[in-house]
Protein backbone atom coordinates (compact mmCIF):
# COMPACT_ATOMS: atom_id res chain seq x y z
CA UNK A 1 0.00 0.00 0.00
CA UNK A 2 1.20 3.48 -0.72
CA UNK A 3 -0.22 6.95 -0.66
CA UNK A 4 1.02 10.45 -1.31
CA UNK A 5 2.39 12.55 1.47
CA UNK A 6 3.42 16.19 1.12
CA UNK A 7 5.31 17.63 -1.81
CA UNK A 8 8.76 17.18 -3.25
CA UNK A 9 10.39 19.95 -5.25
CA UNK A 10 11.27 18.67 -8.70
CA UNK A 11 12.82 21.05 -11.21
CA UNK A 12 10.36 23.94 -11.43
CA UNK A 13 7.28 22.11 -10.18
CA UNK A 14 6.15 19.93 -7.36
CA UNK A 15 5.51 16.23 -7.23
CA UNK A 16 4.08 14.08 -4.49
CA UNK A 17 6.28 11.99 -2.22
CA UNK A 18 5.03 8.42 -2.14
CA UNK A 19 5.22 6.63 1.20
CA UNK A 20 4.43 2.96 1.61
CA UNK A 21 3.07 1.27 4.70
CA UNK A 22 5.80 -0.41 6.69
CA UNK A 23 5.53 -4.11 7.47
CA UNK A 24 4.74 -3.15 11.04
CA UNK A 25 1.86 -0.91 9.92
CA UNK A 26 0.55 -3.63 7.59
CA UNK A 27 0.66 -6.14 10.44
CA UNK A 28 -1.12 -3.65 12.72
CA UNK A 29 -3.93 -3.19 10.18
CA UNK A 30 -4.36 -6.94 9.80
CA UNK A 31 -4.39 -7.48 13.57
CA UNK A 32 -6.94 -4.70 14.11
CA UNK A 33 -9.11 -6.09 11.29
CA UNK A 34 -9.09 -9.58 12.78
CA UNK A 35 -9.87 -8.28 16.27
CA UNK A 36 -12.73 -6.10 15.03
CA UNK A 37 -14.24 -8.97 13.02
CA UNK A 38 -15.51 -10.73 16.16
CA UNK A 39 -18.03 -12.91 14.30
CA UNK A 40 -15.33 -14.09 11.84
CA UNK A 41 -17.44 -12.94 8.89
CA UNK A 42 -14.40 -12.02 6.84
CA UNK A 43 -15.53 -8.41 6.55
CA UNK A 44 -16.23 -5.40 8.73
CA UNK A 45 -19.69 -3.85 8.92
CA UNK A 46 -20.34 -0.30 10.18
CA UNK A 47 -20.04 -1.16 13.87
CA UNK A 48 -16.94 -3.31 13.32
CA UNK A 49 -15.32 -0.48 11.36
CA UNK A 50 -15.98 1.95 14.23
CA UNK A 51 -14.35 -0.47 16.69
CA UNK A 52 -11.34 -0.86 14.39
CA UNK A 53 -10.91 2.90 14.03
CA UNK A 54 -11.11 3.44 17.78
CA UNK A 55 -8.37 0.85 18.16
CA UNK A 56 -6.20 2.41 15.45
CA UNK A 57 -6.70 6.13 15.95
CA UNK A 58 -8.24 6.57 19.38
CA UNK A 59 -11.50 8.11 18.16
CA UNK A 60 -14.89 6.76 17.18
CA UNK A 61 -15.86 7.90 13.69
CA UNK A 62 -19.32 9.34 13.16
CA UNK A 63 -21.93 7.19 11.46
CA UNK A 64 -21.55 9.44 8.43
CA UNK A 65 -17.76 8.98 8.24
CA UNK A 66 -18.07 5.20 8.65
CA UNK A 67 -20.74 5.04 5.93
CA UNK A 68 -18.60 7.15 3.58
CA UNK A 69 -15.67 4.78 4.03
CA UNK A 70 -17.90 1.75 3.45
CA UNK A 71 -19.49 3.32 0.35
CA UNK A 72 -16.13 4.32 -1.14
CA UNK A 73 -14.04 1.22 -0.35
CA UNK A 74 -16.48 -1.58 0.44
CA UNK A 75 -18.89 -3.60 -1.60
CA UNK A 76 -22.26 -5.24 -1.05
CA UNK A 77 -22.16 -8.77 0.31
CA UNK A 78 -24.43 -11.68 -0.53
CA UNK A 79 -26.70 -10.76 2.37
CA UNK A 80 -27.10 -7.21 0.97
CA UNK A 81 -24.93 -5.79 3.79
CA UNK A 82 -22.06 -3.55 2.82
CA UNK A 83 -18.67 -4.32 4.32
CA UNK A 84 -14.91 -4.16 3.97
CA UNK A 85 -12.73 -7.22 3.55
CA UNK A 86 -9.10 -7.08 4.72
CA UNK A 87 -7.76 -5.66 1.43
CA UNK A 88 -10.49 -3.00 1.30
CA UNK A 89 -9.95 -2.12 4.96
CA UNK A 90 -6.21 -1.76 4.32
CA UNK A 91 -6.88 0.49 1.31
CA UNK A 92 -9.27 2.63 3.35
CA UNK A 93 -6.98 2.99 6.37
CA UNK A 94 -3.66 3.47 4.53
CA UNK A 95 -4.00 7.26 4.02
CA UNK A 96 -5.02 7.72 7.65
CA UNK A 97 -2.18 5.56 9.00
CA UNK A 98 0.41 7.28 6.81
CA UNK A 99 -0.69 10.71 7.99
CA UNK A 100 -0.15 9.87 11.65
CA UNK A 101 2.74 11.99 12.88
CA UNK A 102 4.55 9.78 15.39
CA UNK A 103 6.71 12.62 16.67
CA UNK A 104 3.69 14.85 17.30
CA UNK A 105 1.94 12.04 19.20
CA UNK A 106 5.05 11.58 21.36
CA UNK A 107 5.22 15.34 22.02
CA UNK A 108 1.55 15.41 23.04
CA UNK A 109 2.03 12.40 25.32
CA UNK A 110 5.10 13.96 26.93
CA UNK A 111 3.17 17.19 27.52
CA UNK A 112 0.42 15.18 29.24
CA UNK A 113 3.04 13.84 31.68
CA UNK A 114 4.82 17.21 32.03
CA UNK A 115 1.76 19.07 33.31
CA UNK A 116 3.85 21.90 34.82
CA UNK A 117 5.80 22.55 31.58
CA UNK A 118 9.21 21.92 33.21
CA UNK A 119 10.58 20.12 30.12
CA UNK A 120 11.11 16.96 32.16
CA UNK A 121 8.99 14.35 33.93
CA UNK A 122 9.48 13.39 37.57
CA UNK A 123 8.46 10.23 39.36
CA UNK A 124 5.54 12.15 40.89
CA UNK A 125 4.36 13.23 37.41
CA UNK A 126 4.46 9.59 36.32
CA UNK A 127 2.49 8.46 39.39
CA UNK A 128 -0.11 11.20 38.87
CA UNK A 129 -0.80 10.18 35.26
CA UNK A 130 -0.82 6.46 36.00
CA UNK A 131 -3.25 7.02 38.90
CA UNK A 132 -5.72 8.17 36.24
CA UNK A 133 -5.02 5.71 33.43
CA UNK A 134 -3.89 2.59 35.32
CA UNK A 135 -4.80 2.97 39.00
CA UNK A 136 -4.09 -0.71 39.67
CA UNK A 137 -0.33 -0.34 39.07
CA UNK A 138 1.69 -0.53 42.25
CA UNK A 139 4.06 2.22 43.38
CA UNK A 140 6.93 -0.27 43.22
CA UNK A 141 6.18 -1.04 39.57
CA UNK A 142 6.00 2.66 38.70
CA UNK A 143 9.30 3.32 40.48
CA UNK A 144 10.95 0.52 38.48
CA UNK A 145 9.56 1.97 35.25
CA UNK A 146 10.81 5.43 36.17
CA UNK A 147 14.30 4.18 37.05
CA UNK A 148 14.51 2.47 33.67
CA UNK A 149 13.38 5.64 31.87
CA UNK A 150 15.72 7.90 33.84
CA UNK A 151 18.82 6.81 31.96
CA UNK A 152 21.18 9.34 33.55
CA UNK A 153 19.84 8.84 37.09
CA UNK A 154 19.10 12.51 37.83
CA UNK A 155 15.50 11.90 38.96
CA UNK A 156 14.11 13.43 35.77
CA UNK A 157 13.09 12.02 32.43
CA UNK A 158 13.97 14.47 29.68
CA UNK A 159 12.08 14.67 26.41
CA UNK A 160 15.06 13.00 24.73
CA UNK A 161 14.80 10.01 27.09
CA UNK A 162 11.02 9.92 26.72
CA UNK A 163 11.27 10.01 22.92
CA UNK A 164 13.87 7.22 22.98
CA UNK A 165 11.61 5.09 25.17
CA UNK A 166 8.54 5.68 22.97
CA UNK A 167 10.46 4.71 19.82
CA UNK A 168 12.30 1.76 21.36
CA UNK A 169 11.29 -1.53 19.77
CA UNK A 170 12.16 -4.48 21.97
CA UNK A 171 11.09 -6.94 19.27
CA UNK A 172 13.91 -6.13 16.86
Amino acid sequence: MSTTLGFKIKDCGYSYIVRNLSQREQKLLKTVFLEADEDLKGYLNTEDLKVAMVSLFGYKPSKSEANQILQHYGHTRDDEAIGLNLAEFTDAMTPKVINIDEDEEIRQTFMAFDSHCKCFVTGEDLKKVFAKIAPHMSSHCLEMIFRELDRDGDGRVSYKDFDFMMKFDCLT
